[in-house]
């Protein structure tokens, strides 16, 4: 199976975002977050073969926004990948202009049990604007074709509060690779594609629902030649449970 593609989690810098926490003292505070989704999909793509994932995290805050943590959910490549689980270490720091501006900037490191060939580090920025989000995701050591090569990830998002207690979030990412290593049918090679992401949530009872849709703009014959699928490119809904403490 060729895998070239960075398994990357977009949105591991939201979680100290959080409004609910452990306080633990003046200064620091503990978010534990646990996920129940029906496909973990990340930048478009299905890393779990379109099958339900386990999620669960844990940031520790300061009170001058910066923060460590740790994150982890099962995956399945396919293609013989012995791969089961993805855990992601990160840091950064967060800080707030006003209640409406803010900036997040911090170091993520991807690894994989088993096949470490997949293993590889991101430094990313987010900029949020009153609802805005404009967010850069940079590697220098992401799995390629005969060796490691840079990829960028750039993305505009928006998020907003809706009637009856429901949140909307909208992004529009770019994935841009150095190698251009996704063939479409008559052979060409491109060495970028797009994905959107819509998104609803309402909380109730203590929990958050998430339903979403997410899309890429790759053919299945580039989906194949990539990820060694071709369905884990393609449209879909994904459905959500979480809870933050």
């Amino acid at each position: 199976m060729k895998a070239f593609t960075l398994f990357a989690l977009g949105s591991l810098s939201l979680l100290p975002l959080s409004s609910q926490a452990i306080v633990l003292n003046d200064d620091f505070s503990v978010l534990v977050d646990l996920t129940l989704a029906s496909d973990y999909r990340t930048r478009g793509i299905s890393q779990t073969q379109n099958d339900p994932a386990v999620q669960a995290g844990v940031t520790l805050t300061h009170s001058t926004g910066l923060y460590v943590g740790a994150w982890s959910s099962n995956v399945d490549f396919g293609g013989g990948l012995k791969t089961r689980q993805e855990i992601d270490y990160y840091a950064g720091w967060f800080w707030e202009a006003t209640e409406d501006v803010n900036l997040d900037i911090g170091y993520l490191k991807y690894s994989y049990p088993k096949e470490s060939q997949f293993n590889q580090s991101e430094v990313y920025s987010i900029l949020s604007v009153y609802g805005v989000k404009f967010g850069a995701y940079y590697s220098d050591d992401a799995p390629g074709i005969e060796s490691e090569q840079n990829s960028l990830y750039t993305y505009v998002g928006y998020e907003t509060q809706l009637p009856y207690d429901t949140g909307l979030k909208l992004r529009y990412g770019n994935m841009d690779f150095k190698d251009p290593h996704l063939y479409s049918s008559s052979g060409h090679a491109e060495d970028s594609y797009r994905e959107w992401e819509v998104k609803l949530t309402h909380e109730l009872a203590g929990v958050m629902l998430g339903l979403s849709y997410v899309d890429t703009d790759l053919s299945k014959s580039q989906c194949a030649s990539n990820w060694g699928f071709d369905d884990v490119c393609s449209a879909t809904v994904v459905a959500s449970v979480s809870k933050s403490f």
